[in-house]
């Protein structure tokens, strides 16, 4: 009985301590203290876990899912934090933080009219929140409603004049509006109000970058460097600013410091590097991400750098073996897949790439990069229309990705879709106002309109935010050609090659002025003087091919072009015309030779199947012409080129009608306004029966070229199946007329003969 009491009262302790363990509303509390205490950290995975299991106790806990939001928001989870915040406010629709966070949100999602809503709602419950009211006036401005925008900043800065944030954003409005003065005085006083207010500081320091008032901008920078000296974001605009004065030593020692002061910092540590990368210096950048893989070799970040450095360098078997130590660990890693489609297209795996590359984007579809790579991976496989649909989804997901927007351009200049190539150049404006790229591509397509003084205008442009680019030297002597401008045009291409001694297009366009004007000697002293210049550029042995042979020296342009070979085994032009070369010299099995060499280095070169097959007709070898064709169409099965050139053989000798009349609808797509591809056409249909059709077909490639003797041929031949013998006489006699010794001659000759005398 004694020991009763003792029992009992562990019993009953045990009891408390269980129902305190099963209490709901003491465990959902620890685990929202302990995401507390990992927030504070900086902990952010860890801390929403920790919310997330307070959540599970309790779904309708506001506090928790306010502070999951803040979770995904410093980790860059907008979806996520959209969603945690639009249920804190409905469970807690005064929780003003959490509908301004909300509509801040909406409002960079471009949902103007629901940030406004929520600005609204702050205001009704809370009529002096001046947050709200600088909510109202960026949506006024994102709207292009400035005055409104300003009237509602004002007076967010009445409602609290002790907010320095509502001071930042009257002068980024003033900024917009053209009011230089009044943004600089507010910036001020935001600093005025707290002298510690980074935000205001690199505002501050922008401005006066962009007025060129370059040793403010750096006091302003760096005094926010002082206040957050672990920030690495702050150091790179000071070294921006360094680079847009022309100051690239200290914009370097910027770098160099971040990487000493931010040891324990990857985005600090990996800098100069970065650095490296972005100015074009790829051997800096090698042995920099060499050596921060051996300090840091558990960051994949430096591994994803250091192997995409290697494979810009082309050493792609080294890169090759450290991304595949990557998927090794992280078989579904995007960026490592990403690299390794980038070298499956270097090494000329184009089937393979794709494959890659294909998965990769089904793993992660809204990644920009896999499907601006995939959109490489299909052009080098000729199927431009899904590059195309890849690099607009790149564009869409990732605005600002310059590589798609520049990809998009080339693809808009070759299919001449002007309003396509103009919008294209005022993305790429957009994204680098201060780069002279979108500019010359925005002049391009004004240019093909025909609107050279709106063209001019983007040049001058151009040539202002980069005054040692040769880029729109070269397009503004292209345009002063156009306009039969003569000397100005051989100006701006002399002023291009001082920029640039290897500009390419600069020196073609000096050429072919001399060329026009009958100074073949003049043209190529030109070529070999820029040659001693620049030795190695291919494209100048190219261009010195090309005068030898208006020099009529084919022996010298043979070697010319050999040349460029050498230097370039990429150069399909310059195979392509030292074939051309060696069979007018009657060098027939060099060509071939060449030929074969050219596709052992560009072995998905359409051309060089088609320049072979090509030779292999004029040879009488016409089954292995075929056989050309059908690699070229294995590559590419709609390219138009080899579809209707077998089609025509196939008619020729004896092949599959059927198939012949298909592959001859496939070039007729792709090349609508060719009259060798309305012949074809028509003579499948001929071949198939379908006089009526061949006919119309045969009629329009004679308006296009009217002394070919085929064309002729088969047109007589169509109007003698549709019993139109007077037609049919007219069109076969003429195609002896103009061609005696054509190849039917017999042939016609019989079917005129057995032709009734009247229609």
């Amino acid at each position: 009985m004694k020991r009763w009491p003792v029992r009992m009262t562990l019993v009953m302790g045990g009891c408390l301590l269980v129902g305190c363990a099963r209490n709901p509303q003491i465990a959902k509390m620890k685990h929202f203290e302990r995401g507390e205490t990992y927030f504070q950290k900086g902990k952010c995975p860890e801390a929403a876990i920790e919310y997330q299991n307070a959540i599970q106790i309790d779904p309708r806990f506001a506090q928790a899912h306010f502070e999951l939001a803040q979770c995904f928001v410093r980790q860059s989870q907008w979806a996520q934090a959209y969603g945690e915040l639009l249920r804190t406010a409905d469970l807690e629709p005064t929780n003003w933080k959490a509908q301004l966070d909300l509509g801040n949100l909406l409002l960079a999602a471009g949902k103007y009219s629901d940030a406004r809503d929520r600005a609204q709602i702050v205001l009704k419950g809370d009529a002096q929140n001046a947050q709200a009211q600088v909510l109202f006036s960026q949506v006024a401005a994102a709207q292009g409603d400035l005055p409104q925008a300003l009237r509602t900043a004002q007076e967010a800065v009445q409602m609290d004049p002790d907010r320095p944030s509502s001071y930042l954003n009257l002068a980024l409005i003033q900024d917009r509006s053209k009011d230089p003065v009044g943004a600089e005085e507010n910036f001020q006083k935001a600093l005025s109000v707290d002298p510690k207010y980074t935000p205001a500081m690199l505002a501050l320091g922008n401005l006066y970058e962009h007025q060129k008032r370059w040793g403010e901008a750096e006091k302003q920078f760096g005094q926010a460097i002082a206040v957050q000296p672990q920030d690495p974001l702050l150091r790179g605009l000071l070294a921006r600013l360094f680079l847009n004065e022309g100051r690239k030593d200290a914009a370097e020692q910027v770098m160099q410091d971040a990487k000493n002061v931010l040891k324990n910092n990857a985005s600090g540590y990996r800098m100069l590097g970065d650095f490296y990368f972005s100015q074009g210096e790829m051997d800096r950048a090698l042995a920099e991400f060499a050596s921060l893989t051996s300090e840091h070799p558990k960051d994949p970040a430096v591994a994803k750098t250091y192997a995409q450095t290697l494979i810009l360098k082309d050493h792609l078997d080294e890169a090759a073996k450290i991304n595949d130590n990557i998927l090794k660990n992280s078989p579904k890693d995007i960026d490592a897949l990403i690299l390794r489609g980038q070298i499956l297209i270097r090494e000329g795996k184009a089937d393979d790439a794709l494959q890659v590359l294909e998965g990769a984007v089904k793993d992660a579809p809204d990644n920009a990069m896999a499907r601006y790579n995939l959109g490489i991976a299909y052009a080098d496989t000729w199927n431009i229309g899904r590059a195309e649909v890849e690099w607009r989804q790149a564009a869409r997901l990732q605005p600002n990705m310059i590589e798609a927007h520049r990809a998009l351009a080339k693809v808009a200049s070759q299919k001449r879709d002007l309003l396509m190539l103009a919008e294209c150049g005022e993305q790429l404006i957009k994204i680098e106002p201060h780069s002279p790229e979108g500019y010359v591509v925005h002049a391009e397509a004004l240019v093909k309109r025909g609107d050279g003084a709106e063209a001019e205008g983007d040049l001058r442009k151009a040539m202002e935010v980069a005054p040692e680019d040769a880029t729109a030297y070269i397009r503004m002597g292209d345009l002063r050609a156009l306009q039969k401008r003569y000397d100005e045009a051989g100006k701006f291409y002399s002023e291009a090659l001082g920029r640039n001694p290897s500009a390419v297009e600069a020196l073609r366009g000096l050429m072919n002025l001399d060329l026009a004007g009958s100074q073949t000697a003049k043209a190529l002293r030109r070529v070999q003087n820029q040659i001693a210049l620049a030795p190695n550029n291919s494209q100048f042995y190219l261009l010195l091919g090309h005068a030898e042979l208006r020099n009529q020296d084919p022996v010298k342009a043979e070697a010319a072009f050999e040349k460029a070979i050498e230097l370039d085994k990429n150069d399909v032009e310059a195979f392509l015309l030292l074939a051309n070369v060696q069979v007018t010299r009657g060098s027939t099995e060099k060509a071939i030779a060449g030929y074969n060499r050219a596709l052992q280095a560009n072995p998905r070169d359409l051309r060089i199947y088609v320049a072979l097959a090509n030779l292999m007709e004029a040879q009488g070898n016409w089954q292995q012409a075929e056989n050309l064709y059908q690699k070229a169409l294995q590559i590419q099965p709609d390219y138009p080129v080899a579809a209707n050139n077998l089609a025509y053989l196939m008619l020729e000798h004896n092949g599959d009608v059927s198939v012949a009349l298909s592959l001859a609808q496939t070039g007729r797509r792709g090349l609508p306004s060719l009259s060798n591809t309305a012949d074809t056409l028509g003579w499948a249909y001929f071949s198939q029966g379908v006089y009526n059709a061949a006919t119309d077909l045969l009629q329009e490639a004679i308006k296009a070229d009217p002394q070919n003797p085929t064309y002729h041929y088969h047109l007589g031949m169509a109007y003698q199946r549709t019993n139109n013998y007077a037609m049919a006489k007219r069109q076969l006699e003429y195609t002896l007329q103009i061609s005696p010794d054509f190849r039917q001659a017999d042939g016609i000759r019989r079917v005129l003969a057995e032709s009734p005398k009247k229609d």
